[in-house]
């Protein structure tokens, strides 16, 4: 409901109500008025012929005075008989009896009495008198003079004024809490939609507005969060390009670095070829030896290379070259590179292979450069040595294998997790921050993800999930 129409309503909601309110106020009002004018009018009829039967009596009781004791609740205050030649005959007023009054000067009919006539009319602020002739046949015997105080009208007209006076005052009262209330209802949310401004415009974009009403309150609070979600997709937006920038730059310049660390490994390469051939038949008995020691060291050399392709193309699509290849078997190629700098860091390797464990349809050379870089940077994390611990099991639905790397060094602070994927993100003093990145991105090309729990202090622990493929099964 639009917030015009809910004031509208609201406005003709108070009005009705007064209207309502002075309307049954003022039937009730003449309802009482004519109760009292016609028990009033009663009264003076009663008066009138008790009057007119003491005039034609021959007795000399006189009932005015006990009657008037019950009338004046009524307002009748003064009952006279007069003859046909002015005398008071009779009176509820002892006093006037026997008193003349000018014929001529008398008022048929009613009429306001005249001021200080006596003390009560005086007083009275709504003074009367009722002067009926009394005729029987055609003889006229005096007249029945009533005087009447309509202080009980005038009661009942100042109590409904006062009434209305209330009522209306009360249907102010209300109309006014009613406002404010309203008041407050519409201008705190506006009031919070400005502090709402005020902090977006200073770069909080975390504010949500809830929205409470259907109105122009709620349509600009949900305006408000509209915006408020376009300007964050658009500080993300930018917060991404800004970073493809980055990494662009920091590419290039990588790219070219590697560019040039590919003609030292390939001189490296051609020598050792050269000892080799030439050095390796006047050894002897160490023949042997160097002959593995050269085999390490182009192994090591062919794998750098390697590396070097993946981390120039790493903006590039990787060339997978899957086989179903034993987990052992990998490893076997792998730790071996390890051992030396292990043992000098006092280091343990601890192996938890599944004897059921299925062959893995993967690209031996990249999952070797994956084991490599959780290996290294476990040992890296360890430094008054420890255990690393390789898992390798399928999960419960044995539609996928575990590969776990679990290590007792210094952990990841929980606010570092989120980004130890990111590229050129490190927190060692060596290191350019692609191992995780270049590890990731491997994994997630071979159908799978890495997990990651860690506890400062206590130690790492990635978990690899591969799927298992139905070449896997084959040839398994």
């Amino acid at each position: 409901m639009k917030l015009n129409f809910k004031l509208i309503i609201i406005m003709l909601s108070l009005l009705v109500l007064a209207i309502l309110t002075l309307f049954l106020l003022n039937q009730f009002a003449q309802n009482d008025l004519v109760q009292e004018i016609q028990e009033s009018s009663q009264e003076i009829s009663k008066a009138v012929q008790m009057s007119i039967e003491d005039l034609t009596s021959e007795t000399e009781t006189s009932r005015l005075t006990d009657y008037l004791d019950k009338a004046r609740d009524k307002g009748i205050n003064e009952i006279n008989i007069i003859n046909s030649e002015g005398e008071i005959i009779d009176s509820s007023d002892p006093e006037k009896i026997g008193k003349k009054r000018e014929l001529k000067k008398l008022e048929k009919g009613v009429h306001a009495a005249p001021r200080g006539k006596n003390v009560t009319s005086i007083l009275s602020q709504k003074h009367y008198e009722v002067l009926v002739p009394v005729i029987v046949g055609d003889e006229h015997l005096g007249y029945v003079q009533i005087n009447m105080l309509l202080d009980n009208i005038h009661d009942i007209q100042h109590a409904n004024f006062i009434r209305r006076l209330f009522a209306t005052t009360m249907v102010f009262v209300v109309g006014m809490a009613l406002t404010i209330f309203l008041a407050r209802r519409y201008t705190n949310p506006i009031h919070r939609l400005v502090e709402d401004f005020k902090r977006v415009s200073s770069g909080d974009l975390s504010v949500t507005i809830p929205i409470e009403s259907h109105d122009e309150i709620g349509e600009l609070a949900k305006g408000f969060n509209n915006m408020v979600e376009q300007l964050r997709e658009r500080e993300a937006l930018e917060k991404r390009l800004y970073e493809a920038e980055h990494l662009s730059r920091v590419g290039q310049l990588a790219s070219g670095i590697a560019h040039e660390i590919r003609n030292p490994l390939n001189y490296i390469n051609l020598a050792i070829d050269h000892l080799r051939a030439e050095l390796l038949p006047a050894c002897g008995d160490k023949s042997a030896e160097l002959t593995e020691l050269t085999d390490k060291i182009k192994e090591e050399v062919r794998r750098a290379n390697y590396m070097v392709l993946n981390f120039m193309n790493y903006g590039r699509p990787l060339k997978l070259r899957p086989a179903a290849v034993p987990y052992g078997e990998i490893l076997s190629k792998v730790l071996p590179l390890l051992n030396d700098r292990l043992e000098e860091q006092q280091i343990i390797i601890q192996q938890d292979i599944d004897p059921e464990l299925p062959l893995l349809w993967v690209d031996q050379e990249l999952l070797r450069n994956c084991i490599l870089n959780f290996i290294n940077n476990a040992a890296q994390a360890m430094d008054n040595g420890g255990v690393i611990h390789l898992g390798a099991t399928p999960d419960e639905s044995g539609e996928r294998v575990l590969l776990t790397f679990s290590d007792q060094g210094r952990g990841i602070l929980p606010e570092d997790i989120a980004k130890i994927f990111q590229p050129y993100f490190t927190t060692k003093d060596v290191g350019i921050g692609l191992g995780l990145a270049i590890t990731e991105r491997i994994i997630k090309e071979h159908g799978g993800e890495i997990l990651v729990e860690s506890m400062p202090e206590e130690g790492t622990t990635f978990t690899v999930v591969l799927p298992i493929r139905q070449e896997q099964q084959e040839t398994t």
